[in-house]
């Protein structure tokens, strides 16, 4: 293992400031960027405890969308070197557009996902898995076996011992999550709420403009943005 602890990960994360940004750090009462608390917004439909509850795990990861699952580093390895290659990852790309964005629940969970597919987007997210795996300490035992308890298809499990993580690849679905897992109930008073929340930021295509290293202390912290690397530049 490396000296480092702590775990990286390659997202899509909306420029710091930008409509979308604002309402993932608002939304989920955390900043990415700042690595402050927010208060998150007030509502009628819940009290400020449960709406603190239900955006918990979301809010340790900070509002992204995954490229490249987060990982340890591998032996040998620091954060400036992986940063380094980051950016010349993100070099070699270009920037563009998806399909609009939607509000979706994906096994239970509410995210913003995107309305059609985008095949681009699909194959950076593959680029940034396999161009960056050497940085990958491999998962430890006990981690493989919490994977497999979700009860993982043999092609999840190919993918998990082959790239640390089961939904990469052709499993690859792009989602900035929003919640927790809710039950029937909970997740439609949800839906009903973020709605008209997210409706502005759902009218126009969505821009792929950067490749955002994020990093997480230790297994408690949360994960902080540590630079946005633009597309192309």
């Amino acid at each position: 293992m490396s000296a480092d602890n702590g775990r990286y990960a390659i997202y899509f994360a909306p420029e710091p400031g930008s409509p979308l940004a604002r309402f993932g750090a608002e939304w989920l009462g955390y900043d990415v960027a700042s690595g402050t608390t927010l208060p998150q917004p007030a509502l009628a439909e819940f009290d400020a405890l449960r709406l603190r509850a239900i955006t918990a795990e979301p809010r340790r990861y900070g509002f992204h969308a995954t490229l490249k699952p987060p990982f340890a580093l591998a032996q040998g390895f620091t954060r400036e070197q992986l940063d380094d290659a980051a950016a010349t990852l993100a070099r070699q790309g270009a920037a563009f557009e998806t399909p609009r964005l939607q509000l979706s629940c994906i096994m239970g969970f509410w995210a913003l996902t995107l309305s059609a597919p985008c095949p681009s987007l699909h194959a950076l997210a593959d680029h940034c898995v396999s161009e960056l795996d050497g940085f990958r300490a491999p998962p430890s035992a006990e981690e493989l076996a919490r994977r497999r308890r979700a009860r993982l298809t043999a092609r999840h499990d190919e993918l998990l011992v082959r790239w640390g993580y089961p939904y990469v690849m052709e499993e690859f679905r792009f989602h900035m999550t929003l919640t927790t897992r809710l039950d029937a109930a909970e997740g439609a008073l949800v839906s009903r709420v973020l709605e008209p929340l997210v409706s502005p930021l759902c009218q126009q295509p969505l821009a792929i403009d950067a490749l955002s290293l994020f990093h997480q202390p230790s297994q408690d912290a949360p994960f902080r943005l540590v630079r946005r690397h633009p597309l192309g530049k």
